[in-house]
């Protein structure tokens, strides 16, 4: 009688575990079932996220990844044309949440105006700005000789003073709401200065001193602002620098990208999802007790302490 009970206990419990797999395998089969989507929940559903150069490499990663953990995303480009390929990219990656929203603006991080105009449209799309993700494209290749006064000063404009323009623009609206997520995406070079880089090694530099002194001011207000720093990643600005290096050097792409690979403990480039990881980490309540810090994504490459 034992023995009967003892095997009719087994083959239910054989049955049922090859239910509960077979279950799973249709849902991970299945594209288009978002529970195969749902690997963390960050808490950020129904959150109001401003990305920033969004419509290609790093920024889309993270306007992608946002998306899918159930915020409305708002996505700016200087391309029309590029802004509505990102969101239908972004789209096809299935969101947690069943109603949020994608809003495209056209604007030109260099101009003031039009930095002003997308803090407006986002508050008036949705009420509120929860998350700001700076992004900016990486300034001109080339030894300091080279750098004439316009690429310093576009450089200034760009990576600088639209983090400090927009900032000044969304510290009033997250100390109404009490709550407010800021990431500055730089580089590593504000941790190694990079060979032929110096208007990225020196402005970027800039964005992290006043993301710290904003980390400083306003942590009582709970907005908590943090820098991140990707490392040689598989991006269009890399395959920028790779063929400037190229036309410079007369090596072949092959030598080149094996320069910047050589460094890297892992022994590899890394991937925009990668880099986003993180910044979907800081921008979530998982991260509520980190603020001022400066944290590189580069699979090794920085080989400082700090």
């Amino acid at each position: 009688m034992r023995k009967t009970v003892l095997t009719r206990k087994i083959v239910i419990g054989v049955i049922n575990f090859i239910v509960n797999v077979v279950y799973l395998i249709i849902i991970f089969q299945d594209p288009n079932n978002k529970k195969r989507q749902i690997v963390m929940n960050l808490g950020l559903e129904n959150k109001v996220a401003l990305v920033l150069a969004s419509s290609k490499g790093l920024g889309l990663a993270c306007a992608k990844g946002l998306y899918k953990e159930g915020a409305n995303i708002v996505i700016c480009s200087r391309s029309g044309d590029n802004l509505k390929i990102a969101k239908e990219k972004i789209e096809a990656s299935h969101s947690i949440a069943s109603n949020n929203k994608i809003f495209p603006i056209v604007a030109d991080l260099m101009y003031e105006d039009q930095i002003k105009s997308l803090v407006e449209k986002t508050l008036n799309e949705f009420g509120k700005i929860d998350i700001l993700v700076h992004n900016a494209g990486g300034p001109p290749s080339g030894p300091i000789e080279r750098i004439t006064k316009k690429e310093w000063s576009n450089s200034i404009e760009l990576n600088l003073r639209s983090f400090i323009f927009i900032t000044e623009m969304v510290i009033p609206i997250m100390k109404k709401q009490g709550y407010g997520r800021i990431i500055a995406i730089t580089s590593v070079s504000v941790k190694q200065p990079l060979n032929n880089l110096v208007l990225s090694n020196t402005t970027r530099l800039g964005v992290v001193g006043f993301a710290k002194t904003l980390a400083n001011e306003y942590g009582k207000d709970n907005i908590l602002v943090n820098v991140v720093c990707p490392g040689p990643t598989l991006t269009d600005r890399m395959n920028e620098l790779i063929n400037k290096m190229v036309s410079d050097t007369g090596k072949t792409y092959e030598e080149v990208e094996k320069g910047w690979i050589d460094p890297i403990p892992l022994g590899r480039l890394g991937k925009p999802e990668e880099l986003a990881n993180l910044v979907l980490f800081l921008a979530s309540e998982r991260a509520s007790y980190i603020t001022g810090t400066v944290i590189q994504v580069d699979g090794g490459f920085v080989k400082g302490l700090f």
